[in-house]
């Protein structure tokens, strides 16, 4: 079983992310993940690892970290913040994601 890494940031996350080949820093629109102007399908790509940052103070510093990759070898990550309401938009295509 491969172990999974704890960050103390984000920023360490993103990084540790970076050096596995997720270089990608992935946008929402309307129902794709967005990179630039390309456009993608959420259910060509799963979840491979989440980290999940939690603020040791303030609620509003709670954050999600997705390192995404699709069937043709896209990586890249997703952040966002989570807690008690969820943008519907975001929890859409996170539950499109495998």
């Amino acid at each position: 079983m491969e172990k999974k890494m704890h960050y103390g940031t984000i920023t360490e996350a993103l990084e540790a992310f970076k050096n596995q080949g997720f270089t990608i820093d992935f946008n929402l629109e309307e129902n794709f993940l967005t990179h630039d102007n390309e456009k993608y399908h959420p259910e060509d790509f799963e979840i491979v690892d989440v980290y999940r940052y939690e603020g040791a103070t303030d609620p509003g510093d709670e954050s999600s970290v997705y390192a995404l990759q699709s069937k043709s070898g896209v990586k890249g990550v997703y952040v966002t913040s989570y807690g008690a309401s969820p943008d519907n938009l975001i929890t859409k295509i996170l539950k499109k994601l495998h």
